[in-house]
């Protein structure tokens, strides 16, 4: 037994080890890209949000939790049949009836843009907005508004690629054979470099690991907008347009994990997040795109539209309270009745209180007074070594005055109080006390 009590506590001890490892160790990086502004991870723009004031020089910076649709023109997007912006034109030129007509729709509900220059910024791996919401953007960058776009891949509803094909554009990866890497290198000869343009002229040289910066912007030939390239790679691949529509900008970028917090905080590769933004003019309020990364903002059960409406609150919470009505009521109709079981009580000391109330209501202590003296007589046999002892014999009162050192005439006076008490008829309350009392200061006297 005492060998298998060592195996067990050598086994706790190295459980104990293993747990206090695990708990310990430093956790390794998480270099998911999210590009989330509440992310301080490599990949998450939290650096980047926070120096956003500072960098494009306005103290109007608002995070958007909302989509395009609503941030840009104050309403829920409409639903079209075939899902086609309303002021672009494809190759093909076909609408039908029912496209007209939700397209005049559009045109007379839709709220007017915001009349304040701005720019909205989306940072994502993947750009995602339907028909409507290019149309949207359309809109609001032909007003004189900038929309800058980090983003590796471009996609849309059920038409995919719809501000792609309109503004003539496309991504692709530089070589989609490699497994793609977004931890870092160790040497420059595994990097890439990009450059931000200036007059025409390649200035400084951001290096950057292949995973991060691998992909690369491409302008269509049928459908092309006036721009400039503002950044390329080392063989000259644009990774940085400015296309122009109408008196405002889109500003695109294929490498939007440039713009995450680990390259950022590299003072060799900062600048180029920087110089890239500063293409927007500064002093515009800018607003934060975080709905395709996040969700809308609050609550996202399953239950939010049913709480948003006070008629279907209302029925909700009837529902439930009739359910849980339901459920008492017919709970207490089939439930039996479970009875309670008391702990048996203390019979002993019932019994010992009903016998006293009966000696007390007798007002006759006579009996008391008879076991007491039974009691002392025992106590003088068991105390002092007398087998019979004799109250009435001289011989024996003397002899146990010796032997308790108790004065003869205290011996006398317990011996009167004990032999009125086995002859009385009765025996008053006071009568029993002083013989108490008498018995009690003889046992004290005699130890």
């Amino acid at each position: 037994m005492t060998t298998f009590r060592w195996y067990l506590l050598g086994i706790l001890v190295l459980f104990g080890g293993y747990v206090a490892l695990e708990y310990y160790r430093p956790k390794p990086l998480d270099w998911s890209p999210t590009l989330s502004s509440k992310d301080k991870i490599p990949y998450g723009t939290y650096a980047l949000f926070d120096v956003l004031p500072q960098v494009l020089g306005t103290d109007s910076v608002a995070s958007v939790r909302l989509p395009i649709f609503n941030q840009l023109l104050g309403s829920n997007e409409p639903q079209l049949h075939s899902g086609r912006p309303t002021n672009v034109t494809f190759a093909d030129d076909s609408l039908d009836a029912a496209n007209d007509q939700a397209a005049a729709e559009l045109e007379a509900s839709s709220l007017a843009l915001p009349p304040t220059r701005a720019h909205y910024i989306f940072i994502n791996q993947e750009f995602k907005a339907s028909p409507l919401e290019v149309n949207a953007l359309l809109r609001f960058v032909a007003q004189g508004h900038d929309v800058f776009i980090a983003a590796e891949d471009f996609v849309g509803g059920r038409r995919a690629g719809a501000l792609a094909d309109t503004l003539g554009f496309r991504t692709y990866p530089t070589d989609s054979n490699l497994p793609r890497v977004l931890a870092p290198g160790l040497g420059r000869r595994d990097s890439v470099a990009l450059h931000l343009l200036g007059g025409g002229q390649a200035r400084t040289s951001y290096w950057f690991n292949p995973g991060a910066v691998g992909y690369r912007l491409a302008l269509t030939a049928r459908r092309v907008h006036r721009g400039a390239t503002l950044a390329t790679d080392a063989q000259g691949r644009p990774v940085l347009l400015r296309l122009d529509h109408g008196r405002g900008h889109f500003y695109l970028c294929s490498v939007p994990l440039a713009f995450g917090n680990y390259w950022l905080l590299r003072p060799r590769t900062a600048d180029f997040a920087f110089g890239a933004l500063s293409y927007l003019p500064i002093g515009r309020p800018v607003w934060w795109d975080e709905y395709q990364k996040q969700g809308r903002a609050g609550e996202q059960s399953v239950l939010r539209v049913v709480l948003a409406h006070p008629a279907l609150r209302t029925a909700y919470y009837l529902l439930l309270a009739t359910g849980l009505l339901f459920v008492l009521v017919e709970a207490r109709r089939r439930q039996r009745v479970i009875p309670t079981l008391r702990p048996l009580p203390n019979t002993t000391l019932l019994f010992t209180r009903t016998v006293a109330g009966l000696y007390q209501q007798g007002r006759n202590h006579a009996r008391i007074a008879e076991k007491k003296t039974a009691l002392f007589l025992d106590y003088l046999r068991t105390r002092f070594h007398e087998p019979t002892p004799d109250l009435a014999d001289e011989a024996f009162r003397e002899r146990l005055s010796q032997k308790a050192g108790v004065p003869r005439p205290r011996i006398d006076e317990l011996v009167r109080l004990i032999n009125f008490a086995r002859t009385a008829p009765t025996v008053t309350d006071r009568e029993l006390l002083i013989l108490s009392r008498a018995i009690q200061d003889f046992k004290q006297e005699s130890r």
